[in-house]
């Protein structure tokens, strides 16, 4: 299995930026994965499909531990990937109580899934979750048709994509010209465009979720976004993702930033640099992410 996806990203590399991300969402993930598993029947089958470093594993095994047990596929086509998130869910995968000990099953299983069926490993599924996957397939609506094929009747689709785009800057940083963060932001969706159009293969999605889900057949289709706030001051670690981020931003969106701009941000990420964004006690983090829900009939 190659080491780059269908979009070209080195997601290796990114393996310690993604673990760090996952930790300022880890509170928010809990409370979705219990919101998602609270109506699966006993002993269910859960895929985690696109599974990273593991955030979300690790709140769907928690979840699945707290109601009685069950099983986790873990599904990504990097291995680097699928061993860390592996290993994370694997060590919440034991839950005790009252002398009880509750276990969820583990199984990770490395697979493409714009090329490879996910019937063909991970059948009967009663929740499939997936989190910024589909976006990096070459076409997006039958990526999420395959996943809702592995879904059970009865069994639920989770597909995360969209919401608002994360701030973590002030207005004005002293550093450049003030709205940094719009003209990244701007940039970002300049580079979201040409990623895409740089898949082999690309289809174009032109209609909304919604529709993508009702469409393949899902009833009670409906949608909740979820909130990562972390105000200033932050922890260090929050500084750190954000450091990651921006770090990502000058990388991917490097030639479509105005020069000034790829100054102001070299400066923020320089350690020695008084601006530092690490030093930064008025740097936050402010995500909303949404959730696209459908069930089998």
């Amino acid at each position: 299995m190659a080491r780059h996806t269908h979009d070209g990203i080195d997601w290796p590399s990114r393996l310690i930026a993604m673990r760090r991300a996952d930790e300022l969402h880890a509170d928010a993930l809990r409370v979705v994965a219990r919101r998602l598993v609270r109506a699966l029947p006993d002993n269910p089958t859960v895929i985690d499909v696109g599974s990273g470093a593991g955030g979300m594993s690790v709140a769907l095994t928690e979840a699945l531990c707290a109601r009685g047990g069950g099983t986790v596929v873990l599904v990504d086509a990097v291995p680097e990937l699928l061993d860390a998130a592996t290993t994370r869910a694997r060590a919440a995968a034991s839950y005790e109580s009252d002398s009880t000990t509750t276990t969820v099953r583990v199984r990770p299983v490395l697979a493409d899934i714009a090329t490879e069926e996910p019937t063909e490993f991970a059948a009967a599924a009663h929740l499939v979750w997936a989190s910024n996957v589909l976006h990096h397939l070459p076409d997006q609506r039958q990526g999420a048709v395959n996943l809702i094929g592995a879904l059970a009747p009865g069994g639920w689709f989770a597909l995360a994509e969209g919401g608002l785009d994360t701030r973590c800057l002030p207005w004005d940083l002293g550093v450049g010209e003030p709205g940094l963060q719009d003209r990244l932001a701007a940039a970002r969706d300049q580079w979201f465009t040409r990623m895409r159009e740089q898949i082999p293969d690309v289809v174009r999605l032109t209609a909304g979720w919604n529709i993508v889900l009702a469409d393949a057949g899902l009833h009670d289709v409906s949608a909740f976004s979820y909130l990562v706030d972390h105000p200033a001051p932050t922890k260090p670690v929050v500084r750190d993702s954000i450091e990651d981020w921006l770090r990502w931003r000058h990388d991917v969106t490097g030639d479509l930033l105005h020069p000034a701009d790829r100054a102001a941000l070299r400066t923020l990420l320089d350690p020695s640099d008084p601006n530092y964004v690490g030093l930064r006690e008025d740097v936050f983090f402010l995500q909303t992410n949404t959730v696209h829900t459908g069930q089998k009939p």
